[in-house]
């Protein structure tokens, strides 16, 4: 604020005088020519010579009406040829900036400040550009009000040197870090920077190590972490600090950021789960840890995993009474473990003395379920034949969107809808797979109700269209899908990626799935802004994890007859019975062989190959897949209806430029029907080459567009909604060269 007490000081010369001259015999005060350099042409004379060249300067300037500033230290009767500015035009004439300051807050705002000359002046610096509550502050509280550390320590540890030379001068640096000291509870001692900077990071990591962080350092590590442009020094300073051995990890803060601490008590708590023990920390002390802001921050995301594995109760699995019911609690609690345990996979697969004690928690709960599932097995029907055919028929005449994964489990879908960015009802159902839960008889069933199991997707493709010959079908991957509109009602979208990197990279593809969650979820919230009304996830089967897997943990069998062995499944040509008993026997012919054995775990068979990401078998993890459906809800709000009324003229269009007649009808009366904003696009052989510009039509009202063939003999018209995308009439347009005379009659 002394900046504004200074140019209205220096406002009352030039409301007369175009000369002003400002004495500062200390020197104390030349931190203000700053504030206003922009304002008037400094000049300096602090000897005599200088002051004859000041005066020459601005004798030489006077026709240009310049407004000059003269600053010196020297005391007025001391001053020779600049002397009559002080007399003739006037003299702004600081002894003392202490006294000034004094004077200028007593006259302000009628407060009296007592701090020592040095913190006064510091103050003074640091109030340029604040306004009366700095001051107000400093007469209340004192110096310790001078920095507001909360704000300037953070830059300060980021980049110590240049913060303190760009930001301070000499004396005001010397301040500060008096400041820092007193924060930090030691004596001041001139050191370097980036020394002070490291014994404030130490105080901060001391303090939340022993839960006893300052109040000022905790906001500032807070602050650290949330900032995009300061976080990366932080994990420079972390990685070189370092904890005792035998630090009490239970007593630190909530919010610390050292993983190591993470990890010792994963590990106790893993300890305890081994003996059967109660674990060592509350479980409300884990929700706060995972809940912490700085925690996630800091990349520690996993305690939400080991709370859904901690704190699920296994008796209700004693409640299930059919097969129906045991889906049902899949899709409603249990599939929520295998994503505990796949995240966990994910973050300790390398460190098996973590990770195993959680794992075999994960194991036990499986077997538990895997008896209520296998005992009432028998009752399993397959509900994946045909749906992309039962969808087509559902579809009502609406676009619809259909993804046709491949691998995508019923747990990565649930996650998948938490990431969608529409507002679309969301309608969540299952289907239950044919067996063996692998694509190539998986999706032979999506896509024929024939019962046929064909290998090669194109022919699965062209039986759906051969099925739908009055329905336009848009058959592309997932990945192709841009935004733009396609000529069909039904768009088939194949997303191929979690199968073949899971058989690919085994446990390496771990790492990559929350990159395909997102990916998922991007593209079905572009689908529903493309304008599907409905937009459907479904997928061949699902997959399970064997994690940590032992020797002893492969299934060895070696059946007899002619037989093919998969990780999940055999198939086999003559009936095993001495395998009934501990296998699940499918009658079911294929190609030479007649029967199909599984196992009841989620252990795989002993094959050759790699071991981690496996599908085929009957674990509900495989069979149980996501049946989800998008709806637009705006799609059923009330709407002017609009018609291309010359359809029948387009089908035969003579020359180069056709006419679109659009009509809305009245409407209902209703704010929605009032008006419409639409828009046209054009496909030529089911490609997209030209859109129109977004136009309103009024309720009765009728419009003409014109457009240009530009080529194309024949072009498909979709006319849409502007806000939705929603499709509200189509129609052909046809070039007739024969009766193009070319002008001549």
């Amino acid at each position: 604020m002394i900046d504004t007490w200074l140019k209205k000081d220096l406002q009352t010369i030039y409301e007369k005088h175009h000369v002003a001259v400002f004495i500062d015999e200390t020197g104390d005060a030349e931190f203000l020519l700053k504030s206003v350099e922009r304002e008037y042409s400094i000049l300096q004379a602090h000897t005599e010579l200088e002051e004859l060249h000041v005066k020459y300067l601005i004798e030489k300037a006077i026709p240009s009406h310049k407004r000059f500033l003269v600053y010196t230290h020297s005391k007025r009767d001391d001053l020779t040829f600049i002397r009559e500015y002080c007399e003739v035009c006037g003299c702004l004439e600081i002894r003392y900036l202490q006294n000034y300051i004094k004077d200028k807050v007593h006259q302000t705002l009628n407060l009296n400040i007592n701090i020592p000359k040095d913190d006064l002046i510091a103050a003074a610096k640091v109030s340029v550009g604040k306004g009366k509550n700095y001051w107000m502050d400093i007469a209340h509280k004192g110096a310790s009000e001078i920095f507001d550390l909360t704000k300037e320590l953070l830059p300060f540890i980021h980049d110590p040197d240049t913060y303190t030379k760009e930001k301070y001068d000499a004396q005001l640096r010397e301040t500060f870090y008096r400041k820092v000291n007193e924060l930090l509870n030691q004596e001041y001692l001139s050191k370097p920077a980036t020394t002070l900077a490291h014994e404030v990071v130490h105080s901060m990591l001391d303090g939340l190590l022993h839960n006893s962080c300052d109040k000022t350092l905790e906001s500032i590590y807070k602050s650290w972490l949330d900032s995009v442009s300061y976080r990366e020094s932080f994990f420079k300073y972390l990685n070189s600090y370092t904890i005792s051995p035998d630090s009490d990890v239970w007593q630190v803060s909530i919010n610390h950021p050292v993983r190591s601490i993470d990890e010792r008590w994963l590990a106790e708590i893993g300890k305890t789960l081994v003996s059967k023990a109660s674990i060592p920390i509350p479980l409300s002390t884990l929700h706060q840890r995972n809940q912490s802001k700085q925690a996630q921050a800091i990349g520690i995301c996993f305690w939400g995993d080991i709370i859904t594995l901690l704190e699920f109760d296994s008796m209700n699995i004693s409640y299930l009474s059919s097969l129906d019911e045991c889906v049902e609690f899949y899709t409603k609690h249990f599939y929520k473990l295998d994503t505990a345990i796949r995240n966990l996979y994910a973050e300790f697969l390398n460190k098996k003395e973590l990770l195993d004690p959680f794992q075999e928690l994960y194991k036990e709960y499986v077997s538990v379920f895997l008896d209520k599932w296998f005992q009432y097995f028998k009752s399993y029907k397959e509900t994946q034949t045909g749906i992309l055919q039962h969808i087509i028929d559902e579809s009502n005449d609406v676009k619809t969107a259909i993804i046709i994964g491949d691998g995508v489990t019923y747990e990565i879908a649930e996650l998948v809808t938490t990431q969608v960015t529409s507002a679309a009802t969301l309608k969540k159902d299952r289907i239950l797979t044919d067996s063996p839960s692998e694509t190539e008889n998986n999706m032979s069933r999506i896509y024929m109700a024939n019962g046929i199991t064909e290998s090669i997707h194109s022919i699965r493709e062209n039986y759906l269209l051969a099925q739908n010959p009055g329905i336009n079908i848009d058959c592309i991957k997932l990945d192709e899908m841009t935004g733009e509109a396609y000529l069909g009602q039904i768009l088939l979208c194949t997303y191929k990626d979690i199968d073949a990197m899971g058989e690919k990279l085994q446990q390496k593809a771990l790492q990559y799935f929350s990159e395909i969650i997102r990916s998922l979820a991007e593209k079905i919230s572009l689908l529903l802004a493309s304008g599907y009304a409905k937009v459907y996830l479904i997928t061949d089967h699902g997959f399970v994890l064997t994690g940590l897997l032992s020797e002893a943990d492969k299934i060895s069998v070696s059946p007899s007859g002619e037989s093919t062995k998969a990780e999940r499944y055999m198939r086999t040509v003559n009936k095993q019975s001495d395998l009934a008993h501990n296998f699940i026997e499918i009658e079911k012919p294929y190609k030479q062989f007649n029967y199909l054995y599984f196992a009841k775990n989620l252990n795989p068979f002993k094959t050759p190959g790699l071991y981690g990401f496996s599908h085929g078998g009957l674990a509900p993890q495989e069979l149980i897949t996501p049946y989800f459906c998008w709806e637009q809800s705006s799609m059923s709000t009330p709407a002017l209806s609009i018609s291309i009324e010359n359809k029948d003229t387009l089908k035969d269009v003579t020359g180069e430029l056709f006419p679109i007649k659009l009509h809305a009808d009245k409407g209902s009366g209703d704010l929605f029907s009032a008006d419409r904003k639409v828009f046209m696009v054009f496909f030529s052989n089911g490609m997209q080459i030209n859109k129109s510009d977004v136009f309103t039509i009024r309720q009765n009202e009728s419009i003409t567009k014109e457009y240009a063939f530009d080529g194309n003999p024949s072009l498909e018209v979709q006319l849409l909604d502007a806000t939705t995308k929603q499709l509200i009439d189509r129609t052909t347009v046809k070039q007739n060269n024969d009766r193009d005379l070319g002008g001549l009659l």
